[in-house]
C-alpha cells in the first residue's frame, strides 16, 4: 500500500490547502497544482550543493539542479518529506528551515507539466554524501558567483524550477 500512496501527491489551491490527492504522473500530465519542496544545500563556505538528476528520472533527467526536490505524500508534512528525501536521494540529514514559498507553473518536456507550490527550504552541510544513483548522475557544490555564470551561459542545463528560484536566492 506504502508503494501505491507514494505515488501519489497532495492536490492544493492557491494557499496551500488541501483539495485532494492524484497519482503523480498524471498530475504532471494533466498539470494539476499539487503540494512540493525543493532543498537548498550550502557549505560553510556559502557554495551550493548541485546534483545532475540521472537521466532515467521522468523529466528533466541529464539536468543541473539544487540539492533535492520531491512532493510530500499523502499524509506526511512537507518538512518530513524533505528530511525523507535527503536521506534518500543524497544519503544524509541536517537541519533545514524555511526559506521561501515559489508559486509556478512550466512546462518540463515529455508532454509534462510542473505546477507546484513549492516549499523552499535550506540547510548548512559539510559531511560526506552518499548519492543514491538511480536518482543522482552527479554533484558537486559551487560558488554562486560560477553558478550564475554558469546558468547564463547554459541554460539548457539547468531545471525549470531551479533557474525561478535562483534571483531569490543569489541576487
Amino acid at each position: 500500500a506504502m508503494k501505491q500512496i507514494n505515488n501519489h501527491v497532495i492536490l492544493v489551491n492557491e494557499k496551500d490547502e488541501w483539495i485532494g490527492t492524484c497519482e503523480k504522473l498524471e498530475a504532471h500530465k494533466s498539470g494539476q497544482l499539487h503540494r512540493a519542496f525543493s532543498i537548498f544545500i550550502f557549505n560553510q563556505k556559502g557554495e551550493m550543493l548541485l546534483h545532475k538528476r540521472a537521466l532515467n528520472k521522468y523529466h528533466s533527467g541529464g539536468l543541473w539542479t539544487n540539492a533535492c526536490c520531491s512532493h510530500p505524500m499523502p499524509g506526511e508534512s512537507t518538512l518530513q518529506a524533505a528530511h525523507r528525501r535527503l536521506k534518500e536521494e543524497l544519503g544524509f540529514d541536517c537541519p533545514l528551515q524555511n526559506f521561501f514559498t515559489l508559486r509556478y507553473k512550466s512546462s518540463v518536456g515529455n508532454d509534462l507539466i510542473e505546477n507546484e507550490y513549492d516549499h523552499i527550504y535550506k540547510g548548512i552541510y559539510d559531511g560526506s554524501i552518499h548519492a543514491n544513483e538511480e536518482e543522482v548522475m552527479d554533484y558537486e557544490f559551487v560558488a554562486l558567483d560560477e553558478l550564475k555564470n554558469r546558468i547564463n551561459s547554459a541554460p539548457h542545463e539547468f531545471t525549470e524550477w531551479f533557474k525561478l528560484a535562483i534571483p531569490k536566492i543569489a541576487n
